[in-house]
């Protein structure tokens, strides 16, 4: 990784996720590598990032007024973090990541959360766009098993990997939380 001013971005992080309606999950240890990169980069005095999604839907789970809106205690920010609510599956639409990015010179993100294939595969899409040296964290992100459009089940495992293969080199350098403690603590 390179040395300059970085941030860790958690994308989504929400008591939403627990609803049974999201079916089966993969990598259930995403929140406890979360945390711990969380409290590696608080240590170092690092700039974090949470992004909240944020429905304008009164019976989306992620509406203000239901309990599904808020940031999983695991991962709850502190009072001088940056919050960032979002409405849409980009971090960066509609939101001021990309100037509050810019503006405090980060060149570097590291982008964790929930689910892969969605809200953490655009934001990564689009930071890479954007031109931010730009890392994903394979088991500080969680998926949970789709179906297509003909019926075809995708368990979350497939769902996971193939998100990170169609990020991986392109938009992002994929890595576990593990490479990338030992890459910075190298540093």
């Amino acid at each position: 990784m390179q040395k300059n001013q970085k941030a860790l971005i958690i994308v989504d992080v929400q008591k939403a996720f627990e609803h049974e309606k999201w079916g089966e999950r993969n990598n259930l240890d995403a929140e406890k590598n979360i945390s711990r990169l969380l409290t590696f980069w608080r240590e170092k005095g690092w700039t974090v990032i949470h992004i909240q999604h944020t429905s304008e839907q009164p019976h989306s789970l992620f509406h203000p007024t239901h309990e599904g809106h808020q940031i999983k205690d695991m991962v709850k920010p502190l009072d001088k973090e940056t919050v960032i609510k979002k409405k849409v599956n980009s971090s960066f639409i509609g939101t001021n990541l990309e100037e509050h990015l810019r503006s405090n010179r980060i060149e570097t993100v590291v982008i964790t959360g929930l689910t892969t294939p969605h809200c953490v595969s655009t934001t990564t899409r689009m930071s890479g766009n954007l031109g931010f040296n730009t890392y994903l964290i394979s088991d500080a992100t969680a998926a949970f098993g789709l179906t297509d459009q003909n019926d075809t089940y995708y368990d979350p495992g497939t769902i996971h990997r193939l998100s990170l293969a169609t990020l991986h080199g392109e938009f992002a350098t994929v890595m576990t939380t593990e490479q990338l403690i030992s890459d910075l603590m190298e540093k």
